[in-house]
């Protein structure tokens, strides 16, 4: 074996192909080919959105699991473990595991360099591929026509939003985007749409090429009263009295509207009853999406980079009704657009704590200043890290703000680290 130590894989993967992110399936292909040959066995769904990816796919293993299925699932980036881009029965794969899946990997990609992001992709598989699993979730890392999950066909793809997002990549309008993201789509196989108006992109290409698509709005909705929703969907099916998912904000409704249309169009694979979709709901888990930790001073944690989520993490917070002032830690990559993100939150930020990232494509707290400063944001400070930055805000909050978190999965897992420390 190349390496026995998880952190010696990771740290070789991240320099040996010459770029951090390609697109394409053509050399990720040909190594998968030579790991597995045959149609893959179990259930796939696949997950691709510009924001509610890691919220549906939460959703789904949680409500297939309480309904007895064994469930793999993909998903990117972590947040404090590389691990948990990797479960199956609710489990994070095992240190062991990964080094020897890595191995398989490493022994059948020969001449063929490959990104950390195709690397893990095909480790995932190939784990799921030697267990004995109803059904795994994949979620897409970037795009979806050419991102490595891609590689394997679906029996039903769920696009949860397409926003402006990874545009140096997908292009720089919803339509291209969503067409982009639509490559996921198989032909005879459904497609869930979780927005009520998909790109024309993405509907002409389902179109074209023989995808049944269902349409949240059109093909699917759903009601609430006191305290429960119901869902409603094609040929009357329905599933009534729903507890309000744990998952905070009342887009995630939307979500999980989605996910049980995903649910229905596998009905006869995988019959879920309405004990078990109940059980799931109320049992998800995912940290970092507008996660609460109450206090004196509640922090809110929220992985929330580009301004489509940004709008949703606003209306979440005029639905949490912060007592007191709102104190923003936040940091970002260079490709987002900080003062559109900014910008949106700054009528109800009272101030804002600005961070560096070290990671690739990070950017320093000077940096992100400036966008802030263009889009008219100014009660700023600079800080060299989220954990200065955090603590800075603790130092100046009183009992009753808050403090949100949020912009980048570096921040929110570098506050979590904090926390954990702290024994929070």
């Amino acid at each position: 074996m190349r390496f026995n130590k998880l952190s010696d894989w990771l740290s070789w993967q991240e320099s040996l192909h010459p770029a951090e992110i390609e697109m394409g399936l053509e050399r990720i292909l040909q190594v998968w080919q030579r790991l597995y040959s045959g149609p893959f066995r179990p259930i796939v769904i696949s997950v691709a959105g510009t924001n509610g990816k890691g919220s549906c796919c939460a959703m789904l293993e949680s409500i297939y699991r309480h309904a007895g299925y064994r469930v793999g699932s993909y998903s990117s980036p972590h947040l404090l473990h590389y691990n948990e881009r990797i479960q199956m029965d609710g489990e994070m794969v095992e240190d062991l595991a990964l080094c020897e899946a890595f191995e398989a990997v490493d022994q059948a990609r020969v001449e063929i360099s490959l990104t950390y992001f195709e690397f893990g992709t095909l480790a995932a598989l190939y784990l799921f591929s030697r267990a004995d699993l109803d059904v795994v979730i994949l979620e897409v890392g970037l795009g979806g026509r050419l991102d490595a999950v891609n590689i394997i066909d679906a029996d039903v793809a769920l696009l949860t939003s397409v926003g402006l997002d990874h545009q140096d990549w997908l292009g720089h309008d919803r339509d291209t985007i969503g067409l982009e993201k639509a490559g996921i789509f198989r032909q005879g196989k459904p497609a869930v749409c979780a927005e009520a108006e998909p790109p024309t992109s993405v509907l002409a290409y389902a179109q074209s090429n023989a995808v049944p698509t269902l349409v949240y709005g059109q093909d699917f909705r759903l009601t609430q009263a006191q305290g429960t929703w119901s869902w409603f969907g094609p040929d009357n099916q329905s599933r009534n009295s729903l507890p309000m998912p744990v998952l905070r904000g009342p887009k995630q409704l939307q979500n999980a509207a989605a996910v049980i249309m995903v649910l229905q169009t596998l009905s006869r694979q995988l019959p879920v009853s309405q004990d078990h979709l109940r059980q799931g709901l109320l049992d998800v888990r995912l940290p970092g999406r507008f996660q609460v930790i109450a206090g004196n001073v509640p922090i809110i944690l929220d992985v929330a980079h580009n301004p489509q989520a940004v709008a949703v993490l606003y209306d979440n917070l005029q639905a949490y009704a912060c007592q007191g002032r709102i104190f923003a830690v936040l940091g970002m990559l260079q490709d987002k657009d900080a003062g559109a993100v900014a910008g949106l939150l700054d009528s109800i930020v009272y101030q804002w704590q600005l961070c560096g990232i070290s990671a690739a494509r990070g950017q320093d707290a000077g940096q992100l200043g400036q966008q802030l400063q263009a889009a008219g944001v100014t009660n700023y400070e600079l800080n060299q890290d989220a954990v200065a930055a955090f603590e800075r805000a603790c130092a100046q909050a009183a009992e009753g703000d808050c403090i949100l978190v949020f912009g980048s999965f570096y921040i929110v897992a570098d506050v979590l680290r904090q926390l954990s420390k702290s024994g929070q």
